[in-house]
C-alpha cells in the first residue's frame, strides 16, 4: 500500500521555508526481495528467516537503503518533485524496518538558496512513533524560468 500526496512539481519560485510532503508505504516481503535483486544486496539478515533470527534484529529486516528510496520518492514526486536533482544526502539509521511495517517517509524545506536553486531538506522515516531514518538532503530544484 502506498499512501502519497499530490504527485508533480514545485519550482524553487513558490518553495518555501517549512513546507513538507510525505508518503506512507507498507514494506512487503516482495519489496524486500525487488531490492535484493536490483541491488545485488542478498544479505541474509533480509532473506532468511532462520539466518536472521540469530542477529541482534532477532529476525528479518529491510535493506536500509530500501527504507532511503521512500526520502528519495518524496523529494522525486513531491517537493521539489519532477525535475529535481539531488546533490547530497546524508542519513543515520536509527531502528530496523521489519516486513510489514508501515513506514512515514517526510521532507521538510529548512533553507533555500534561491540564486543557486539550492534547496535543503530535513528528512525522517517512521514507523509509528519510532524514528528509522534520519538526515538531510540537498537538491538542485527545477525553475519556472528558463535559464
Amino acid at each position: 500500500m502506498l499512501d502519497n500526496m499530490l504527485r508533480g512539481t514545485i519550482c524553487i519560485e513558490d518553495i518555501e521555508v517549512g513546507m513538507t510532503r510525505s508518503l506512507r508505504k507498507v514494506v512487503t516481503d516482495r519489496d524486500i526481495e525487488l531490492f535484493a535483486e536490483v541491488s545485488t544486496d542478498r544479505n541474509p539478515v533480509h532473506l532468511d528467516d532462520d539466518y536472521a533470527r540469530d542477529t541482534i534484529f532477532e529476525g528479518r529486516i529491510a535493506h536500509g537503503m530500501l527504507t532511503a528510496g521512500l526520502i528519495s520518492a518524496v523529494i522525486g514526486e513531491q517537493l521539489p518533485g519532477h525535475g529535481t536533482i539531488y546533490l547530497g544526502q546524508t542519513l543515520k539509521f536509527m531502528a530496523p524496518v521489519r516486513p510489514g511495517d508501515t513506514v512515514l517517509a517526510e521532507v521538510t524545506v529548512t533553507d533555500i538558496i534561491h540564486a543557486k536553486r539550492r534547496v535543503s531538506l530535513e528528512c525522517r522515516c517512521t514507523v509509528g512513533d519510532t524514528v528509522v531514518l534520519k538526515g538531510e538532503a540537498t537538491v538542485l530544484a527545477p525553475s519556472a524560468k528558463f535559464d
